[in-house]
């Protein structure tokens, strides 16, 4: 199973709405939003009145990405939007089993983030409890950064580990993902692939359909 996400934050801010209404024509089955703090990463993006239009706005399910300190102060804060995955990254949680309880009391699948630099054993005592992990394959907070290579061998080893599930959790991937690079990970085992700048939101010619139509013609 091979999904498409499209990464909001890199949308023409200005005309969201006709935005996501090209990204519903395209079949995009979730929209990655990007929530920075300015303190895990030297950015900022999306509040939760933004998101709540959002999500008020379309039929696409949202799929939070916390890329901030204390994820515990910033779930109560997004879980009222009822997306439908919020992930926190486990370099910033304080305690790793407590947000995801957190998450799953709220009717949310927990999702945990992974920066390149992390190694997978950081995650491993928690993916029977998880549905998703998110494998950054830039470091988070600005799009247009180069692909980190490096992170295929991290999915080897992340399969090798999810391989003895029963209930293994999706593998979702974030940074510089494109027709360039997919097929690499889907050759690792990467089940969701968030695109943004490199694949989608840019001025190469294409509608939104016929460029997410390429990228499923690499799922085959």
């Amino acid at each position: 199973m091979h999904k498409v996400a499209a990464s909001i934050m890199c949308a023409d801010q200005i005309d969201l709405r006709e935005e996501l209404s090209n990204l519903e024509k395209a079949s995009i089955e979730l929209l990655h939003c990007d929530v920075m703090d300015g303190v895990f990463v030297n950015n900022l993006a999306m509040g939760p009145y933004v998101l709540q239009q959002i999500k008020d706005a379309t039929s696409i399910p949202l799929d939070i990405h916390l890329a901030t300190v204390n994820p515990t102060k910033y779930i109560e804060m997004f879980a009222p939007i009822k997306p439908k995955y919020i992930s926190f990254h486990i370099e910033a949680t304080e305690d790793v089993r407590k947000d995801i309880q957190l998450l799953q009391q709220h009717d949310i699948q927990p999702a945990i983030a992974i920066s390149p630099e992390t190694p997978v054993k950081e995650i491993v005592p928690y993916l029977s409890e998880i549905s998703m992990v998110l494998m950054m394959t830039v470091n988070p907070g600005f799009a247009g950064q180069q692909f980190n290579y490096s992170v295929l061998e991290k999915l080897d080893t992340l399969q090798e580990h999810i391989a003895k599930l029963d209930h293994p959790p999706l593998i979702e991937v974030d940074g510089n993902i494109n027709e360039k690079t997919i097929p690499n990970l889907v050759d690792k085992g990467a089940n969701i692939f968030v695109l943004g700048t490199s694949q989608l939101f840019n001025k190469k010619e294409g509608t939104y359909e016929e460029k997410v139509a390429n990228v499923r013609k690499l799922f085959i």
